[in-house]
Parts: structure tokens; sequence; C-alpha cells
């Protein structure tokens, strides 16, 4: 199983920043974000070099964006093959029903009890 790498938006962390900056202590925040806490020091560092210009990525809801996009055509594939598999559910259905209105005309080859067919 492939693990995606996890992107941050430049709100979530500039809050974090934030937090750490007001004392709270590093592994605390680590935990309540569950972000590595070596992580947590980059950013602090990234944003103490330039406050202004720091974390100007596309961060998590670009990705969030696609994902929801993929998840919306899955479910659009879904439905047609959905709507397929109905349609042929149909068919075999009233290929059964028209085959159980014909009657079934005796055999002349079939078996009798002893299983050697017909004696002549």
């Amino acid at each position: 199983m492939s693990t995606t790498r996890r992107k941050f938006t430049r709100e979530f962390k500039l809050s974090a920043v934030k937090r750490l900056q007001s004392g709270f202590p590093v592994g605390r925040v680590a935990r309540e974000l569950e972000v590595n806490p070596g992580q947590l020091h980059t950013w602090r560092r990234q944003f103490e070099k330039r406050p202004n210009s720091a974390f100007s990525g596309e961060g998590r809801r670009r990705q969030e964006e696609t994902i929801v996009a993929e998840l919306e055509r899955k479910i659009g594939q879904q439905a047609v093959e959905i709507d397929f598999l109905k349609g042929c559910l149909r068919q075999i259905e009233e290929l059964r029903k028209s085959q159980a209105e014909i009657p079934t005309p005796p055999s002349a080859g079939k078996s009798t009890k002893n299983g050697k067919g017909r004696s002549r």
C-alpha cells in the first residue's frame, strides 16, 4: 500500500507556528496536529527566516480537491456499471421467464432408471 506525502495549507502551518510561539510545547502541538515534531521545528525556522513569504505552496486543499474529484469520477463509473448490470439481469430474467413458459417436449433419448437408455 503506497502512502502519499501529506501537504498542509499555509494557514495550517502558520497556526502551528503561532501555537509554538505562544508557548505550547512542541510535543503537545505535534500530537494535537498529528505532525512530526521535527516538521514543526522546520516550519518555525522557515517562518523566522522569512515571515512574510513562508509557506507559499498549494498545500492540502489542492490535494483534497483532487481526491474528491477522483472519488466523484469513481462514483460515476460505478453508477454506469450498476445500470449496465441491471440491464443484463433484466434480460436474463426475461429469458428465464420465456423458457419457463415453453413446455419441454419429452425427449426420446432420455435414459431410464437403469441408466442405459431405452431398450429395443
